[in-house]
């Protein structure tokens, strides 16, 4: 493993591509060593649940931080975690991103995403929910997140879930 750390931003990398796919990474829990994983955790040195990059989107959340990036390299798994910046300087795929990631994490606590819950993920006020509605709309274009049909069509309480669900 090999830990880079900048001015904005740490970025930690594995060798190896990962047994699942990126964007699964907040919902699945598989070892790649199931015989090591099960060893590990008699010795009470992992926990079962595979709970690790939840945390760390729930804590980025938290602190209204960019949600961390999960991606591959050559033979590698890279995860970049950023430090703090401002709602108006993160970018469009810094914005779907956190967008995506809100939505997983709100489906693996048996929520939905909505307009206001991912409103309180970027810290804004009622009166910026237009904005929220432009990353929503991009980020249901992207084709990662799509409507829960289980809301029915109310547009006051339209609720996402990711393509997955």
């Amino acid at each position: 493993m090999v830990v880079e750390i900048y001015t904005n931003r740490v970025e930690i990398s594995n060798p190896g591509e990962p047994i699942v796919p990126v964007e699964r990474f907040i919902d699945s829990n598989q070892s790649r060593n199931e015989d090591l994983a099960k060893s590990m955790r008699r010795l009470g040195l992992c926990e079962e649940r595979s709970s690790g990059i939840d945390k760390v989107v729930q804590e980025a959340e938290f602190y209204q931080l960019p949600a961390p990036n999960f991606g591959t390299g050559f033979q590698r798994t890279i995860v970049t975690v950023y430090g703090q910046q401002d709602f108006k300087n993160m970018n469009r795929n810094d914005r779907a991103r956190a967008c995506y990631q809100h939505c997983v994490l709100k489906w693996v606590m048996s929520q939905s995403m909505t307009n206001q819950s991912l409103r309180k993920r970027f810290g804004l006020t009622k009166n910026i929910s237009a904005i929220i509605s432009q990353i929503i709309a991009a980020t249901l274009k992207s084709g990662v997140i799509k409507l829960d049909k289980r809301a029915g069509d109310s547009r006051k309480f339209t609720s996402y879930i990711p393509f997955w669900a």
